[in-house]
């Protein structure tokens, strides 16, 4: 099968990877434009552009993927430009993989070629922008890959292949997303072997009865709010470590960033919510139900330490 392949970012680059090691290697790659990045504000290209030209790829970078010469330069990517630009290619020559692109698709391309898409979950639960990091906060014992057909709704479209994933009581979003970024592109290449072969894919609708949303990360669930349980707050800092990080506001105002923490449900030490304390050389965070232990920190302006570490340099608010 000949491809062209729409994605951005690290869990794109690793799909991206397996892709372009067998038969189906893009003709085409199309990722988002540099940005900023870092302290010093350098102008950065994503991940997947990064892999792509190491890998001898053809890359675009649209600052609109909707605009007309996106459309022409996947019709350029076509067999011998067999098909007319902005017509549907027949089936079996070329289709469009997207996945963790990060922009919206809209018509015309949405129509113009087969597009299939490779979500990290269990479809219809956890549609939308971060179901790795929403399966880890809710405790799900388990996710998955799901390839769907790309419509107009979000992550809405007909299912072709799905496959499950446990998620261990240890597990973080970067222990988490490259297992299923392999798993995604072992499906993917499964889904397209079989159309490489005159198998085409049998695509099933979700059941809209069973939908939930894992919503974009918002500053505020980065925050570890002490009304709720240690449990509940551990499985926050593994859904968002190491990408995004969690932190809590200490009772002088400033922020702690947390990087590793332990839950300790029996083990309170009488500390009051949102209490931070030095509890036998442990550092200890109370919360409503339990405490929580904070193995790894990272101070304000400063480098991830240990927890003892922190404790030698720094003094607590209230000691």
């Amino acid at each position: 099968m000949r491809t062209v392949f729409l994605g951005t970012s690290d869990f794109a680059a690793a799909v991206l990877e397996r892709l372009a090691a067998g038969p189906h290697r893009p003709e085409l790659v199309i990722t988002r434009p540099d940005r900023p990045s870092g302290r010093g504000r350098r102008l950065t290209a994503p991940p997947v552009a990064q892999l792509a030209n190491r890998l001898g790829l053809a890359v675009a970078q649209p600052q609109q993927v909707n605009d007309p010469e996106t459309l022409q330069a996947i019709g350029r990517a076509e067999v011998g430009e067999r098909a007319e630009v902005g017509e549907r290619a027949e089936v079996g020559e070329l289709v469009v993989v997207v996945c963790a692109f990060g922009a919206l698709i809209k018509e015309p391309l949405l129509s113009a070629y087969p597009l299939l898409n490779i979500h990290p979950s269990l479809l219809p639960r956890w549609r939308g922008a971060a179901p790795i990091e929403r399966a880890l906060m809710a405790g799900d014992a388990e996710t998955g890959v799901s390839i769907m057909r790309l419509t107009a709704g979000l992550d809405s479209g007909p299912v072709c292949l799905a496959a499950p994933e446990p998620i261990s009581p240890q597990d973080t979003y970067g222990s988490l997303a490259p297992r299923l970024a392999q798993l995604g592109g072992e499906l993917l290449v499964r889904v397209l072997d079989g159309s490489g072969r005159g198998e085409p894919p049998a695509f099933t609708e979700q059941d809209e009865t069973r939908v939930t949303y894992a919503e974009k990360i918002a500053p505020q669930d980065r925050v570890l709010d002490p009304v709720h349980p240690a449990r509940q707050l551990e499985r926050v800092v593994r859904a968002l470590h190491p990408h995004i990080g969690a932190r809590l506001t200490l009772e002088d105002g400033t922020t702690l960033g947390v990087r590793r923490v332990q839950a300790l449900p029996g083990d309170s030490r009488h500390l009051s919510a949102g209490a931070l304390a030095d509890v036998d050389g442990r550092l200890l965070y109370g919360t409503s139900e339990g405490a929580l232990e904070l193995l790894e920190v990272l101070p304000p302006g400063g480098r991830a330490m240990e927890a003892a570490s922190y404790l030698r340099g720094h003094e607590l608010p209230g000691a």
